[in-house]
C-alpha cells in the first residue's frame, strides 16, 4: 500500500486523537480504500490481502451505501470542507454497529482532491443510550406498551392516512374498588396482566397503549365499527373465561369498551369514544359501545 505523505500526515494527526479501536481510511478519488489501519478488521476486512479492495461505500449497510457515496462525492467537490456521516455498518461477527465517519480531502498542488482520508469511530452505545432514553419517553414503565404520548403521535398518523380504522377505550370495571380493597400494589398486578391479556388476545397489527389509569387505548387500522366491534366482542368474551368468579364480595374482572371510527380529526375521534366508553359503563359495564349508539350522535357530527 501507498506510503501516507506529509500532507496525509497532518490531515491524520488532525482526525486521530486516540483509540485502537477507531478505522483509519484513506480512499482515492473514485472512492476505493488504498490504505486502513488494523481496526477495519472489525467489520470482516483484511485489506492488506486483498487483490482488489473494497469502495468505502462497501463498508456500510447496502440501504445506506448511496448515501454514503454521495457524502463521498461532497467532500471530493468541497475542497477543505469537512463533514461528518452516520451510518451502520455489518460486523465480522453479523452484527450491526453505528459508526460515525469524517472525511478531509486530500489536495494535489492544483487544489484538486486526489483522495480523502478519515477516520471511523464506534458509536453505537451513543445510539443505544438515545434508543433507551426514546423508548423512556414513548412507553409506559409499568406495562410495557405504548404511554398516551405514544398513542397520540399514532391516532394522529392513521387520521391524517384517511385508510380507515377504529379506535377502541378499554377500561378496566371497578379498578378503583380493587386498589381500595387490596392496595396499590395488587392494582398494579391487575394491570400488568390486563396489559399481557390484550398483547396475547389482538393481533400483532392491533397497536395497544396505556393511556392512563386503568384506561387502554386499541387502534385497529382498517377495521370498520362492525369489524371492530366483532374484534371487541371476542376479547370481552376471552376476558370473562380468563377471570372465574370470586367470592360474592368481589366482582368478576371486566372491562368496558368505547368505539369510534377514525374520521375527521384525532381528538374529534378520541371524544367520541370517550362518550361511548361512559355510554357501555352506564348501561351496565363489561361491554362495548360505539359512538353510533349514542343517542346523540348526530349532534355529535357537528
Amino acid at each position: 500500500m501507498e506510503d501516507f505523505t506529509l500532507h496525509e500526515g497532518a490531515a491524520l494527526y488532525d482526525l486521530v486523537a486516540e483509540g485502537g479501536r477507531d478505522i483509519v481510511v484513506k480512499v482515492d478519488r473514485e472512492g476505493f480504500v488504498v490504505h486502513a489501519s488494523a481496526a477495519i478488521g472489525q467489520l470482516g476486512f483484511a485489506i492488506p490481502d486483498m487483490l482488489i479492495t473494497p469502495h468505502l461505500a462497501d463498508l456500510a449497510e447496502p440501504a445506506q451505501a448511496e448515501k454514503l457515496r454521495a457524502f463521498l462525492e461532497v467532500i471530493m467537490r468541497g475542497g477543505s470542507a469537512t463533514g461528518w456521516f452516520e451510518f451502520a455498518a455489518r460486523m465480522d461477527d453479523g452484527r450491526t454497529n453505528w459508526f460515525t465517519l469524517q472525511l478531509r480531502p486530500l489536495l494535489a498542488g492544483d487544489g484538486q482532491a486526489y483522495g480523502a482520508i478519515g477516520i471511523m469511530r464506534s458509536i453505537e452505545e451513543r445510539r443505544a443510550l438515545e434508543e433507551r432514553l426514546f423508548a423512556a419517553t414513548v412507553t409506559d414503565p409499568l406495562t410495557g406498551l405504548a404511554n398516551r404520548r405514544a398513542f397520540q403521535m399514532m391516532l394522529r398518523h392513521l387520521v391524517r392516512r384517511g385508510q380507515g380504522g377504529t379506535l377502541a377505550l378499554f377500561d378496566i370495571d371497578h379498578f378503583r374498588a380493587i386498589n381500595l380493597r387490596h392496595g396499590a400494589s395488587a392494582g398494579d398486578r391487575v394491570l400488568v396482566a390486563f396489559a399481557d391479556f390484550l398483547r396475547g388476545t389482538l393481533r400483532h397489527e392491533h397497536i395497544v397503549a396505556r393511556i392512563g389509569g386503568e384506561g387502554f387505548g386499541v387502534l385497529l387500522p382498517d377495521h370498520d365499527l362492525a369489524a371492530a366491534r366483532t374484534v371487541v366482542a371476542a376479547v370481552l368474551t376471552a376476558l370473562t373465561e380468563a377471570s372465574p368468579p370470586h367470592p360474592s364480595d368481589e366482582p368478576r374482572l371486566s372491562a368496558s369498551v368505547g368505539l369510534a371510527a377514525l374520521r375527521m380529526s384525532a381528538d374529534d375521534t378520541l371524544r367520541r369514544a370517550e362518550l361511548a366508553l361512559l355510554a357501555a359503563k352506564a348501561r351496565g359495564r363489561g361491554r362495548a359501545e360505539t359512538d353510533e349508539d349514542l343517542p346523540d350522535r348526530g349532534r355529535l357530527r357537528a
